[in-house]
C-alpha cells in the first residue's frame, strides 16, 4: 500500500512539473496554431524578434483592457524587432474574431478553443488570464506578466544595447 502511494505521490510531482507555468529563463514552448486570417502562425516564425505572447479571451475583461494597453507600444516597437502573439482560449470563433475587430489588434493572433482544457493552455500552464510572457530574440522568457511600463523598460534597454 505504501508503494503505491509513493508511486501516486511520484506521479503527482511529476505530472506538475510537466505543466508547471514557465519562468524567467526557461525556453519558450513550441506554438503552432491557426490564425485569424487563415494559416498557421508558428512561434518559430518569429524567431530573432523579442515577442510578448499573450494569452488572452474575448470573454475577459481584464484581457481586453491589456490589449488596448499593449496596443501603443507595438504601434512604438514593432519595426525595431517587437511582435506580439495573441493567444486566444476562446470557443467560440466569432467570439475572439469580433474581440479582434473591437479592439482593433493589429498584431499576430491566433486561437486554440477549449478555455483552461485547450491543449496549448495545459502545455504552457495557463492559470489565468491573461497571462504573458515575454521572449528574448532565442525564445528565452526574460518576463512573466509583465507590466506595460515594463515590457517598455525591457524595449529601451535592448533597443540602447543596440546602439552601443
Amino acid at each position: 500500500m505504501i508503494k503505491k502511494i509513493q508511486l501516486f505521490i511520484i506521479f503527482i510531482f511529476t505530472q506538475a512539473l510537466l505543466f508547471a507555468q514557465l519562468k524567467v529563463g526557461d525556453q519558450a514552448l513550441p506554438i503552432n496554431l491557426p490564425s485569424n486570417e487563415g494559416g498557421m502562425i508558428s512561434l518559430d516564425q518569429l524567431s530573432g524578434k523579442w515577442v510578448l505572447i499573450d494569452f488572452w479571451a474575448s470573454w475577459c475583461g481584464p484581457c481586453r483592457k491589456t490589449n488596448r494597453a499593449i496596443k501603443p507600444i507595438y504601434e512604438k516597437y514593432k519595426s525595431k524587432g517587437f511582435e506580439i502573439l495573441g493567444v486566444s482560449v476562446d470557443d467560440i470563433k466569432n467570439d475572439w474574431l469580433n474581440a479582434i475587430k473591437k479592439d482593433a489588434i493589429t498584431w499576430k493572433q491566433v486561437n486554440d478553443p477549449g478555455g483552461w482544457d485547450s491543449p496549448i493552455a495545459i502545455r504552457w500552464g495557463i492559470e489565468q488570464l491573461p497571462t504573458s510572457y515575454l521572449l528574448d530574440e532565442k525564445g528565452k522568457v526574460i518576463a512573466v506578466d509583465p507590466s506595460v511600463e515594463q515590457i517598455e523598460k525591457l524595449l529601451k534597454k535592448k533597443k540602447n544595447k543596440g546602439n552601443d
